[in-house]
């Protein structure tokens, strides 16, 4: 089993993060570059939390087996055996060689930070770019990625200021690389802490508010009336911009050279917008020279980072309010179930997705009712029981890690219980679980406070994972630097070079900064920052607020009204659906007889090839049939609808194609209906 454990959990690992990126992301849609990238960077952060607890079991093997060579032993197959005492050193089933690990986690860290510093915020500051050019383009990443760059630069600059002064230390590269690593791992923790501060509080507590339904309800309600000012907003502003972009593609004609910018421009518009825009381009006028005001490139490229940025915002509030819809239906649901005689589960809508015949099979009506009405409250609260102990025993132990003698971190006391029984199961658990834990606090705090955008979330999920890692080991007393103890080191914290060299960073700010913890702590306990931003005028959910009972009755009245729509629309398509199997055998055999009259008709033609014509002929047999069938197909018209669009007079899209590019009329389209 030498290495066979990492192996398998390198495959394992690569397979989650393709299942997540496929999951949660468009492979159809992203560049193939940054599906790539977003990869490889989701892989390598996986590496680093499910890879750990095999280096922590593997260095307790290896600070035995070095205690024991310290004296007269003996080797007995899988394990080393002490002569004097018979103390026995079991390797672990997890066991890695000697070498492997430094190796690995060079690559995997250094790797890990090009991306998340270098790489992927210049991607993402291409991606959004108004320029039209490559050049440009790269222009404009430099200069928005500049004030990134700007505050790890002082951070490093500091440091290397510090070392240089002090005559105590050479500046040599391994220095150097290790200012680097201490650098970044500053900056991680101070945001590590904040996000922290937050996250043990708030995800046990809503867990446990998740048990109650009515408060999850009425949460939802006063969530929908904020997005839906929201959605507007997004809405009103697209508007404003999709009329700049029509004024700009009216002024500029086919023949202008600054035309290709505005079809690039329009390319990224909705495609409703595009062929509203494309019926009133006339686009037989030719471009003439005279005094006319015409936009410039620097003011198309002002317009097309609009454009990006408000189809964006669109979209997002459009997703999360089909989400938020989805959640409320679903808790309606939960309570008129909850009163049912007949105990099985009643969904107002059916849905969207196809759902597994297997889970369908075993997730009857029965079982739903009986889970969701019944079991999963319970289940809510006992969970928020356990994250709630996990939580006390991570600001204990953040608080108390630096003491060795005694030791009061609790985590460092389990590992160390462990370690002397050679549990290396327990250990390899117990420190994923702790990382796992950890991760959730700090990862859902970030996608709470952006709403789900995809990048920034992304480098920050990528940018914390490595100072929250050498946090944990902070934690058990796995790191030299903070257990004081001539041992030999974990291979992650090899690489990180000796926090020596930066004393006050070492002793000061990587001991005395985590118990801000307990301050955050004790504030997102008691709502400060809720209460806080609420007074400054922007709208939080308060349980004793009159603004806050006024948005969810708002809230309500929007979900209804929206719940009123989804019924009318199913309704509709209801009837449509019975109207096709009641007369889809009619229709059959009406265009049986149809086509064996077309036939009838064709041999008789055939036959009279030699004929003069008459003066009187037949309207066009094909016409008819065309009659016909419309009128075979034709459908119920839903009187309840909002609207009608099924008007295909409506859709002129013969001279425009939503890439931006215009197409003249001929002759057969132009004297079509006469």
């Amino acid at each position: 089993m030498s290495g066979a454990a990492l192996g398998l959990e390198i495959v394992f690992v690569f397979f989650l993060a393709l299942f997540l990126l496929h999951r949660y992301g468009d492979f159809k849609k992203q560049h193939r570059l940054v599906i790539i990238a977003t990869l490889l960077a989701w892989y390598l952060c996986f590496l680093i939390v499910f890879i750990l607890p095999l280096d922590v079991s593997t260095t307790i093997y290896n600070r035995c087996k070095l205690a024991v060579n310290s004296s007269p032993a003996e080797s007995n197959g899988s394990y080393v055996t002490l002569a004097p005492s018979k103390q026995k050193c079991f390797k672990p089933w997890s066991y890695i060689p000697n070498g492997i690990m430094p190796i690995f986690w060079r690559v995997v860290y250094w790797t890990s930070q090009f991306l998340t510093w270098i790489l992927l915020p210049f991607m993402q500051s291409y991606a959004r770019s108004g320029g039209f050019s490559i050049t440009g383009k790269i222009k404009t990443a430099l200069i928005e990625n500049a004030i990134y760059y700007g505050t790890y630069l002082l951070i490093f600059g500091a440091f290397l200021i510090y070392v240089a002064v002090n005559p105590n230390f050479n500046l040599q590269w391994n220095q150097l690389q290790t200012i680097g690593i201490a650098a970044a791992n500053t900056w991680g923790l101070f945001l590590l802490v904040l996000l922290l501060g937050y996250g043990l509080v708030e995800i046990p507590r809503s867990h446990w508010n998740g048990a109650k339904r009515g408060y999850l309800l009425m949460k939802t309600y006063f969530k929908a009336a904020k997005l839906t000012t929201e959605k507007a907003d997004a809405e009103e502003n697209l508007e404003d911009i999709m009329e700049e972009v029509r004024k700009v593609s009216e002024s500029i004609k086919y023949n202008h050279p600054l035309r290709k910018c505005v079809d690039t421009i329009l390319k990224k518009c909705p495609t409703e917008y595009q062929e509203r825009m494309g019926r009133n381009m006339d686009d037989y006028e030719d471009f003439d020279e005279r005094q006319n005001s015409y936009p410039s490139e620097k003011s198309l490229v002002k317009l097309h980072k609009q454009v990006i940025y408000s189809v964006q915002r669109h979209r997002r509030t459009q997703v999360q309010w089909q989400i938020l819809l989805e959640q409320a239906f679903y808790l309606e649901d939960v309570a008129k179930n909850e009163t049912s005689a007949t105990r099985q589960f009643v969904h107002t809508f059916h849905s969207q997705e196809p759902e597994n015949k297997i889970i369908q099979y075993f997730y009857t009506p029965t079982v739903e009712w009986y889970w969701e009405c019944l079991l999963r409250p319970w289940f809510y609260r006992v969970l928020a029981v356990v994250l709630a102990t996990f939580s006390v025993i991570v600001v204990w132990s953040e608080c108390t890690f630096f003491s060795t003698k005694p030791v009061l971190s609790l985590f460092a006391v389990f590992i160390q219980l462990a370690e002397k029984t050679y549990n290396y199961i327990y250990i390899e658990m117990a420190c994923f679980l702790t990382i796992f834990f950890l991760s959730i606090c700090v990862y859902s705090t970030v996608f709470r406070i952006l709403c789900g955008i995809y990048f920034p979330d992304f480098l920050l999920f990528c940018r914390l994972t490595p100072p929250l890692c050498l946090n944990f080991l902070g934690l058990t007393h796995m790191d030299a630097t903070i257990s004081h103890k001539n041992t030999q080191p974990t291979a992650y914290t090899s690489i990180m070079g000796s926090m020596r060299v930066l004393s006050f960073i070492a002793d000061g700010f990587y001991i005395y900064y985590p118990m801000l913890v307990v301050i955050l702590c004790i504030a997102t306990y008691f709502s400060l920052g809720t209460r806080c931003l609420n007074l400054l005028g922007f709208q939080q959910f308060m349980g004793d607020s009159e603004m806050t009972s006024d948005l969810i009755d708002e809230g309500k009245e929007l979900i209804r009204r929206e719940k009123r729509k989804r019924q009318r629309q199913e309704e509709g398509e209801n009837r449509r659906r019975e109207w096709k199997e009641r007369y889809g055998n009619r229709d059959d055999s009406t265009r049986n007889r149809v086509v064996h009259t077309d036939q009838k008709e064709s041999s008789f033609s055939e036959t009279n090839t030699n004929r003069p014509l008459s003066k009187y002929t037949r309207s066009n047999g094909r016409t008819e049939r065309d009659t016909i069938e419309l009128l075979q197909d034709a459908e119920p018209l839903d009187f309840n609808a909002d609207s009608i669009n099924d008007d295909p007079l409506e859709l002129d899209l013969g001279r425009y194609q939503p890439g931006g590019r215009y197409l003249s009329m001929s002759r057969s389209e132009i004297f079509e209906d006469v």
